[in-house]
């Protein structure tokens, strides 16, 4: 029997590619309380970034040799673990192999008659819950209101703008390139789209949100959400999701100089993680799930095969070369 394979972290590397060593270890021997899965996909996100930085956050950084962590999909083919049986399909963090063995604190249940596994690392899954608690919980557009989105052809703003068209509010997408624009434009029929790689944001935000902004999704960072703090109003809401503008440099990361704009204006600007809403999951599943049906959500994933080529797929990411969720059929 052919041994899985793990994606691990090498160490800090001068390149992206060198970040990376692919081994063909036996999975260990499950203990009590563990599971043993195989996985069928595997998530490429941003936040991996910050995961290999040794650098205070939210969790505990990959250390180097330890398998890459990340987000999965897979069946469970054994277990010690009560509650978790043979041909239950789970989700969690399962790090990039392509089978392995965890605690099954680690993981959740899911059901593939709703949807299909990878749609649970897709819109259905972080990925759209992401979006939908930083609008909903602390976005909180109400009908007429203008929302700007950053990175809003990504995986997450473009869930994020179709949260707030569905609550009735005017959405605004910030985006790179005509294909994107269009897409937005298009496909998901916001309101307006700025694209930054082909005009100026400013002139793009005054033309774009003549009345001012209420509420402002992250995902971006720097001069955008400069830009953006320039154009706020009374009371406006700034959801920091991301901020992949800086993730090059962790260490020397520049925060907003337009920052005394939430003190004129009386805003608020609150950066979150999932970690803040994983008991209410369920409440974001079955919302985004209903929406689904009723035609009010739509969401791409760019697929690539093979576990060995997450090397290419973490570059990519960071390159803006993927056309919606990037996701890893392993």
């Amino acid at each position: 029997m052919t041994n899985p394979i793990q994606i691990r972290f090498a160490g800090p590397a001068p390149t992206d590619h060198e970040l990376w060593r692919i081994t063909r270890d036996p999975a260990p021997q499950l203990q009590d309380g563990e599971v043993q899965l195989k996985l069928s996909h595997v998530s490429v996100d941003p936040a991996m970034r910050g995961w290999i930085t040794n650098k205070r956050s939210y969790i505990e950084p990959v250390q180097p040799g330890e398998i890459m962590r990340a987000f999965g999909v897979g069946e469970v083919v054994a277990s010690k673990a009560e509650g978790f049986a043979p041909g239950d399909w789970v989700t969690g963090f399962t790090g990039l192999a392509s089978a392995c063995v965890l605690p099954s604190k680690f993981i959740r249940k899911i059901d593939i008659s709703l949807a299909e596994p990878k749609d649970y690392l897709s819109g259905l899954g972080m990925t759209g819950y992401t979006a939908y608690f930083g609008i909903t919980d602390i976005g909180q557009p109400k009908t007429g209101e203008t929302v700007v989105i950053s990175a809003a052809a990504g995986a997450v703003g473009s869930i994020a703008c179709q949260v707030a068209k569905n609550l009735g509010a005017r959405v605004i997408g910030i985006a790179g390139g005509p294909e994107k624009c269009a897409w937005l434009r298009d496909e998901l029929k916001i309101d307006g789209v700025i694209d930054y790689k082909n005009e100026s944001i400013r002139e793009g935000l005054e033309r774009e949100t003549p009345d001012g902004i209420d509420v402002y999704y992250d995902n971006v960072g720097g001069e955008v959400l400069d830009e953006v703090l320039a154009r706020i109003n009374r009371r406006a809401r700034l959801v920091i999701c991301g901020a992949i503008s800086q993730y090059g440099d962790m260490f020397n990361m520049k925060g907003p100089s337009n920052y005394m704009a939430l003190i004129t204006h009386s805003a608020r600007m609150q950066g979150f993680t999932m970690r803040d809403y994983m008991r209410r999951v369920p409440e974001a599943f079955m919302q985004l799930l209903k929406w689904k049906h009723q035609g009010k959500l739509t969401y791409r994933e760019h697929m690539l095969e093979g576990l060995e080529n997450f090397p290419q797929a973490f570059e990519m990411l960071f390159r803006g070369e993927n056309t919606g969720k990037l996701l890893i059929k392993v």
